[in-house]
């Protein structure tokens, strides 16, 4: 089955109630060993053109990821990143906010972590932590130090989401393709994950309480969501809304994507001027 991932994507300027959007879809592989079949050969041309976008040296892919507990963020970049050159290739995890990060503008701190051109950057988390977790949490803005008068409720998500959009445009003109994936998981699919957390003791480790805390706060979050994908999608920084109760699956739209957007750039490898083709067959000359 081909993926469309039109049927994904969330389109600029469009509402979104995710409650529309779901968390499951028929899968696009027919078994397990057809899913490692058809990752294996998405991997394989990623890895391949991750090499091509390093020699071109003209573009730098940023992807994020966002989404709930349990989601499947990390397995997701450990499957489909595993053919990707570890040169060519940087995560950066984001956290709360150190003492430093906090004096900063809300931006600061990823700009720093931006990839090189010819690199991949992917942020799992990332400034949208601002305008979401951020906002489902208002008392982590008061901790930011922020002048008074830009604590005038809705409106500072608004002038976050507009300093957002300049951002991505300014990096989109600048030669970084950006890709978001939100990575749509189900309160039931949720409880699950966490429960074999909690009864797989070599799992124990990825447990945290503090999770359960946050899952009580469901509504508000995507509430923060929806007003965050439709506020940001754009044509050039598009929002992907990734059914994410099905790992495969999931794994196997987010490759595809990643794999689209390359293909979608104008990359060749550099070519020799006649002067160097010359210059390299005296060099051969000599190493005969």
């Amino acid at each position: 089955m081909k993926i469309d991932l039109n049927d994904f994507r969330v389109r600029e300027g469009k509402k979104v109630d995710l409650r529309k959007w779901r968390t499951v879809v028929e899968p696009f592989y027919d078994s397990k060993a057809h899913y490692k079949e058809l990752l294996a050969s998405h991997v394989k041309e990623m890895g391949e053109l991750q090499e091509l976008l390093f020699a071109h040296n003209n573009y730098a892919l940023l992807v994020i990821f966002q989404a709930m507990d349990a989601a499947g963020k990390d397995s997701a970049i450990k499957h489909v990143m595993s053919g990707v050159d570890p040169q060519g290739c940087q995560v950066y995890s984001f956290k709360h906010p150190s003492a430093q990060e906090l004096e900063h503008d809300f931006l600061w701190r990823t700009t720093c972590a931006l990839p090189e051109r010819g690199r991949i950057g992917i942020f799992n988390r990332s400034y949208y932590e601002e305008v979401l977790i951020v906002r489902v949490h208002p008392e982590i803005l008061k901790a930011q130090n922020l002048p008074q008068e830009h604590h005038d409720g809705d409106g500072i998500w608004k002038s976050r989401f507009r300093s957002i959009r300049d951002h991505e445009y300014h990096l989109h003109h600048n030669g970084t393709r950006i890709i978001k994936f939100f990575l749509h998981i189900s309160p039931e699919e949720q409880k699950r994950r966490l429960l074999r957390r909690i009864d797989n003791p070599e799992k124990n480790w990825k447990f945290n309480a503090g999770d359960l805390d946050e899952r009580k706060l469901w509504k508000k979050y995507m509430h923060a969501y929806e007003e965050c994908l439709h506020a940001t999608s754009t044509s050039a920084s598009p929002w992907y809304v990734v059914p994410a109760d099905d790992k495969p699956n999931a794994r196997l739209i987010i490759s595809r994507t990643i794999l689209d957007t390359l293909k979608g750039l104008k990359m060749a490898f550099p070519k020799p001027s006649a002067s160097e083709i010359e210059h390299l067959k005296k060099l051969r000359a000599e190493l005969s």
